[in-house]
């Protein structure tokens, strides 16, 4: 194919790009179609959770949301059953695409993260804000709520969620990477059990 003089290609209409390859995208209808087949009845259309159980996914990074999905699809991360459902996360995870996974990690990451309100024990929460700066800011920057760090966000999600998150960490049930195997390790043998709650509460403090 001959080289295509770089003004010309400018002013090629959009439609002639894509027979070329040159432009490849999930069509915005096609992610709305997956979003509402696939997500909406667990995390909502905004990817904020609403029913005390389920993560927030909305405004989580696009690795992270990739990574978690490659894991779910590999079976090496552990998923509850979906709510009012058979099936769990490593089985929705199978049945899309690596294109879909891609064009739901950008919807996802473009929408706007709300802290979920729920109860909580400011007294546990105090003690766990020290132990998230001491174990867990590292990586969990701005007290977890960052999603630049690609480590997912902590801050707001439910209790529910993060109890049994951490209960996979603590199990083994759940991969760590070597820093954060190291980090929960020493805050176990500091803090045993109830820090874990502590840190829990802390994050779910922050609505």
């Amino acid at each position: 194919m001959k080289n295509i003089n770089k003004y010309k290609l400018a002013s090629m209409p959009l439609t002639v790009f894509f027979a070329f390859g040159i432009v490849s995208a999930t069509p915005a209808a096609d992610v709305d179609k997956l979003v509402k087949e696939e997500c909406a009845d667990c995390h909502q259309k905004s990817g904020n959770s609403t029913d005390g159980k389920t993560p927030s996914i909305a405004g989580i990074s696009v690795d992270y949301f990739i990574e978690s999905m490659d894991e779910y699809k590999s079976g090496t991360r552990p998923a509850m059953k979906l709510k009012d459902k058979d099936e769990d996360m490593k089985e929705v995870a199978k049945e899309l695409s690596d294109a879909n996974i891609k064009a739901l990690a950008d919807y996802f990451a473009g929408q706007k993260y709300v802290p979920q309100k729920q109860k909580f024990d400011p007294g546990l929460a105090k003690v766990g804000k020290k132990l998230h700066r001491k174990y867990c800011d590292k990586c969990h920057t701005e007290g977890g709520s960052s999603a630049e760090d690609d480590a997912g966000i902590l801050a707001g999600q439910p209790i529910a969620y993060l109890k049994y998150s951490m209960d996979n960490y603590a199990t083994g049930k759940r991969e760590m990477g070597k820093k954060m195997t190291k980090k929960f390790k020493k805050m176990q043998e500091k803090a045993g059990d109830e820090g874990i709650t502590q840190l829990i509460h802390y994050y779910a403090s922050q609505q």
